[in-house]
C-alpha cells in the first residue's frame, strides 16, 4: 500500500475524557500506531486531554504511538506561536482546519484568503496545512462547488485537502471521482462507512443549496444511525483504496468514527480489523 493506517482520536473522545492514558494504551493494543489529534477550540490554549506537549509525547512514546496530524479549531483566535511549538514538540508536521460553514460566496472568498494566510504561516514553520471537508464543500455558489472555488483560489503549495470520503458521499458526489480530481493535492484521507439503509445519501436532497448551512442543519446529518464501522456498511471502500493506490500520493488513511451505537473502543477495533483484512487481501 502507498499509505499507512491511522486513527482520528475524535472517534474515542468519550473514552479519552474518562481516562486518556488507558484509552491510548487500548488503541495501541488494537494495533493503531499513527494518530490524528482533535483540538476543536484552541482559543484558550493548546492542550490535549489537559496534557502539555511534553506530557502527551511521553504517554504516546510509552504506547508506541505517534501524532502525525492535528485538527485544530477556531484558528482565527489561536496563538499561532503556541500552536506551532506544540505541533513540533509532539512530533507532528501537519495542521488541519476541520470545518467551516458559509453564508454566501463572499464568505467563501474570504475563507480562501484566510486559508492561504494560515498555510503560509505553516509552511514557514515546516508544517503542512490542510482543509478537511464535510458535505458543505459540495454546496454550490454561483453554480460551482465550494471545493472547486477553494482549489482555485488557494495556493496548492500552501493549502492541501484532507479528503473525507464519507462526507463527500453525503454531499452527493462520487468520492472516487473526487480523489482522482484532487490527485496529489490530497495525501490525507478519512474513511468511515454508511449503513446500507440510509436515505437520502445526499444532504442536498433535503437542503436548498441557496440557503446557508448552519451548524444546526449540519448536525441533522451527524447522528448515530447514519454511521457504521468500516466494512459494515455500503461504501465502496475497496474502490476507494484502489484509487488511493493508483494516485500514489497518500501518506495516511485515517479511520474516523463520528458516532457509533457500540462502545467507542470496540467500534474502532472493528474498523481496524476490517480495514486491515481488506488491505491484506488487496496486497495478496
Amino acid at each position: 500500500m502507498s499509505f499507512e493506517l491511522g486513527l482520528q482520536l475524535f472517534s474515542v473522545r468519550q473514552a479519552l475524557q474518562q481516562d486518556c492514558a488507558k484509552t491510548l494504551a487500548e488503541i495501541s493494543k488494537i494495533g493503531y500506531r499513527n494518530l490524528e489529534l482533535f483540538i476543536h477550540d484552541a482559543s484558550n490554549g493548546i492542550r490535549f486531554c489537559g496534557l502539555s506537549a511534553k506530557e502527551l509525547k511521553k504517554t504516546l512514546d510509552e504506547n508506541q504511538l505517534k501524532i502525525v496530524s492535528s485538527h485544530v479549531g477556531i484558528l482565527d483566535s489561536v496563538d499561532w506561536d503556541e500552536l506551532i511549538a506544540y505541533t513540533h514538540e509532539i512530533g507532528s508536521k501537519t495542521i488541519v482546519c476541520p470545518m467551516e460553514l458559509f453564508a454566501d460566496l463572499e464568505a467563501v472568498y474570504a475563507f480562501c484568503d484566510k486559508m492561504n494566510r494560515y498555510g503560509d504561516i505553516c509552511r514557514r514553520n515546516g508544517i503542512d496545512f490542510y482543509y478537511h471537508n464535510h458535505f458543505e464543500v459540495f454546496q454550490r455558489f454561483g453554480g460551482r462547488y465550494m471545493l472547486d472555488i477553494l482549489l482555485e483560489r488557494t495556493d496548492k503549495e500552501l493549502v492541501k485537502i484532507e479528503f473525507d470520503t464519507y462526507w463527500a458521499l453525503r454531499g452527493g458526489v462520487d468520492p472516487i471521482e473526487w480523489l482522482a480530481k484532487l490527485g496529489d493535492r490530497c495525501d490525507l484521507v478519512h474513511q468511515k462507512d454508511v449503513p446500507a439503509g440510509v436515505r437520502p445519501l445526499s444532504a442536498f436532497e433535503t437542503i436548498d443549496e441557496s440557503e446557508p448551512i448552519t451548524f444546526g442543519r449540519f448536525m441533522l446529518f451527524s447522528k448515530k444511525e447514519y454511521f457504521t464501522e468500516i466494512g459494515e456498511g455500503a461504501m465502496n471502500i475497496r474502490g476507494i483504496v484502489e484509487e488511493i493506490n493508483r494516485i500514489g500520493a497518500a501518506k495516511y488513511l485515517f479511520v474516523e468514527q463520528d458516532h457509533t451505537v457500540r462502545d467507542e473502543l470496540e467500534s474502532v477495533g472493528i474498523s481496524y480489523r476490517n480495514i486491515t483484512k481488506l488491505l491484506a487481501s488487496m496486497e495478496g
